[in-house]
């Protein structure tokens, strides 16, 4: 992986946007190609991100890149969609192309216009990434799957509403740096941790501070084996790439277990042959406050029902020794669900490169970033330091 290089990228503010999806792709995309010191006729292939389960009218939007030049015209540009891994696995599609030799210069764009639809339609396109392998879709949503999740390991370790109220918290203070956050409000853990009218209670445990919003949003990267004289003057390594999938959720036995999750870690780890005390900080799929916690386990970082450790001796702070989501995470930034999996390598390389402005930690030479589809169905873990 050490020739695989990420030396441009782009990202738009994340939230209810006037732009369209078209305006949207083409932003990014001009400015990561520009980013990384490149002409649009040295982009060799194209990889695009976006989950458009019935959310938007264009459903062949493969193409949209190409809008942004016309150096783009004719360029191979192919859709790639895993549920809210969709990005991730554009990324490690434009990887393949660098390491076959397809492509010595690949960009990957992540993009999603949502807020446009009703509830309703948002609900019924979500719940495609769900499926009970007995009954068919389900009818629980998202926020049921997880909340599930919740009720078990409250069952298994006790009430865990107070620290899922702390990480919603976190998230919110950490999204204040973040000048493309959807939310970036100052939301304190007595006001996260209580059900109000104005932080409802949305399905089990999980309150409305307990769950990503529903946001439009793009992101771009280029991704190359060599920089341009003219690139920005840092880039970022890729040390070591991760993928597993699991059954869908109605296979599963144990709501707890993202074991693919741990499984693409494990290979991502391996590949780049560090450890987790080599990161300076992680990006990982907080699409909703319980997934964080389990992955404070599943990943290693505390032992099972102990992730509430980490919150209270600060470890995974912006100040502590392995902060997660130092961009806010889904939960406060948005999760604009194609756009997620590059947003979260866009904001990592920012960090990695010292160029983050508010969000800058005073470590980051080394991250992990975690995107995952459905309930830790896809799963893509990437290894990065800078160079």
């Amino acid at each position: 992986m050490s020739d695989c290089l990420i030396t441009g990228w782009a990202h738009s503010r994340f939230g209810k946007l006037d732009e369209d999806l078209e305006a949207l792709v083409v932003g990014v995309v001009v400015e990561a190609i520009a980013s990384a010191g490149l002409e649009p006729d040295a982009i060799g292939a194209i990889y695009y991100g976006q989950f458009n389960a019935g959310l938007h009218p264009l459903a062949f939007a493969s193409s949209l890149a190409l809008q942004a030049g016309d150096g783009l015209w004719g360029t191979p540009a192919t859709r790639v969609e895993n549920a809210c891994a969709s990005g991730a696995a554009a990324v490690h599609q434009g990887l393949l192309a660098l390491r076959s030799g397809a492509a010595r210069q690949v960009l990957v764009v992540g993009a999603e216009k949502m807020t446009h639809a009703g509830a309703d339609v948002i609900g019924a396109s979500l719940l495609g990434a769900d499926y009970d392998s007995a009954g068919g879709a389900s009818s629980s949503g998202f926020a049921g799957l997880f909340a599930a999740v919740a009720d078990e390991y409250a069952r298994r370790y006790g009430d865990c509403s107070d620290t899922l109220g702390t990480i919603a918290a976190k998230s919110h203070r950490n999204a204040l740096g973040n000048p493309y956050a959807h939310l970036r409000k100052p939301l304190g853990e007595d006001f996260c941790r209580t059900e109000s009218a104005a932080n409802p209670r949305v399905a089990g445990l999980l309150r409305r501070t307990d769950c990503s919003p529903v946001s439009d949003g793009a992101a771009a990267l280029v991704l190359s084996t060599e920089r341009s004289s003219s690139a920005r003057a840092q880039a970022v390594r890729f040390l070591g790439v991760g993928q597993a999938n699991d059954h869908l959720p109605g296979a599963r036995r144990d709501p707890l277990a993202f074991a693919a999750s741990r499984l693409a870690w494990d290979r991502a780890l391996a590949m780049a042959g560090i450890g987790v005390g080599d990161l300076a900080f992680l990006e990982v799929h907080d699409c909703f406050t319980i997934a964080e916690l389990v992955l404070y386990e599943t990943l290693g970082l505390a032992a099972p029902g102990e992730g509430r450790r980490l919150l209270d001796d600060g470890t995974v702070a912006l100040d502590g020794s392995l902060p997660v989501n130092p961009s806010g995470g889904l939960k406060s930034k948005g999760h604009p669900v194609g756009a997620t999996g590059v947003s979260q390598l866009v904001l990592t390389a920012m960090q990695l490169t010292g160029t983050a402005g508010a969000m800058q930690l005073d470590r980051a030479d080394r991250a992990a970033v975690h995107n995952m589809g459905g309930l830790a169905v896809a799963n893509y873990v990437s290894i990065l330091e800078a160079v």
